[in-house]
């Protein structure tokens, strides 16, 4: 990472987003940034998961027997429902009664700027492919960041990652640790990289997809096995909670990832980006030391973090 502590501890900012709501990588913010006291955390830690859950019934309880989409994004593919709608509409109405001073950053909505120094995050359902096919892995996920208005500097400080199909809820505050139904949960011990399960997720662009593939080829015969769940930020609890050892992918965006990394990394989990660079749309890489740094030095072989699909592949690697 650059200029600061590991992700292990996320108070090094190391997670921001332009105010479209696209992540950027940056440094760590001043030293001397106020952070929350144990008060305040907590109080955001509860509003997160209270509003996660809430969320959470809405779409579970509302959902039809068929699901429409209601809108694409970046493609044909990058679908939006109804559901998404109402319930980021539900967080915003929710957070404006609790938090009426804070800003909210959602995927929906895009950003509207607060005056308390807090930000929400929301992604109002993060695997909305999988609810549209009632696959029953997608979530509502909640985190509260703080710094100054511009989104680039911020610190996660309290997050929650809803499951909404089996009611799983994974929380975290800055500095607090990770828990599962108010269990505190664990990375997995480092394993060699071929003894480890990995969860990764694809783009929704043909041309990411077509590299994303590329990587995919060469990294399989490396690890034990590849997991894709569809939803990034259970992906990433999925790692906190040990069920699956290492998480990588290209592409994520702010409300994809900002609780999940707080989640992941108070768990005892590594969170980077390639080359250096913090977790980032480039790509976020999570799990236990060093089997993260063999992953990344893997995937920066492999120029995981482009869309050339001409990239030469790892032959110096050892195939798992």
């Amino acid at each position: 990472m650059r200029d600061g502590p590991p992700q292990g501890r996320p108070g090094g900012g190391t997670v921001g987003v332009r105010e479209d709501g696209r992540v950027t990588a940056h440094a760590s913010p001043p030293a001397d940034r106020p952070l929350p006291d144990a008060a305040l955390l907590a109080e955001l830690g509860a509003i997160a998961e209270d509003l996660a859950r809430q969320a959470g019934a809405l779409v579970r309880e509302g959902r039809p027997r068929r699901v429409d989409v209601a809108a694409t994004k970046t493609s044909p593919i990058d679908v939006v429902t109804a559901m998404d709608l109402a319930s980021e509409s539900l967080l915003r109405r929710l957070l404006a009664e609790r938090r009426p001073g804070d800003g909210i950053l959602g995927e929906e909505e895009g950003l509207d700027r607060g005056g308390s120094g807090v930000t929400w995050v929301i992604d109002p359902i993060d695997g909305t492919v999988n609810y549209l096919y009632g696959i029953p892995a997608y979530a509502v996920s909640v985190a509260a960041v703080v710094g100054p208005p511009r989104p680039t500097e911020w610190t996660v400080v309290a997050g929650c990652v809803h499951s909404v199909a089996d009611g799983r809820t994974w929380t975290a505050t800055l500095g607090g640790g990770a828990y599962e139904d108010g269990r505190r949960v664990r990375v997995n011990p480092p394993a060699p990289l071929a003894e480890s399960l990995l969860a990764t997720g694809f783009g929704y662009t043909t041309e990411r997809r077509r590299a994303q593939a590329r990587v995919l080829v060469d990294v399989l015969p490396r690890v034990r096995d590849i997991r894709r769940i569809g939803s990034a930020a259970i992906d990433l609890c999925l790692v906190a909670s040990g069920e699956v050892d290492l998480f990588y992918e290209r592409g994520l965006q702010a409300w994809d990832q900002a609780a999940g990394t707080l989640v992941a990394a108070e768990a005892g989990a590594t969170v980077v980006g390639l080359r250096g660079a913090p977790p980032s749309e480039a790509m976020t890489v999570a799990g236990p030391e060093p089997t993260v740094r063999e992953l990344v030095a893997l995937l920066e072989e492999l120029r995981a973090d482009t869309d050339d699909v001409a990239a030469g592949g790892a032959e110096g690697h050892p195939s798992g």
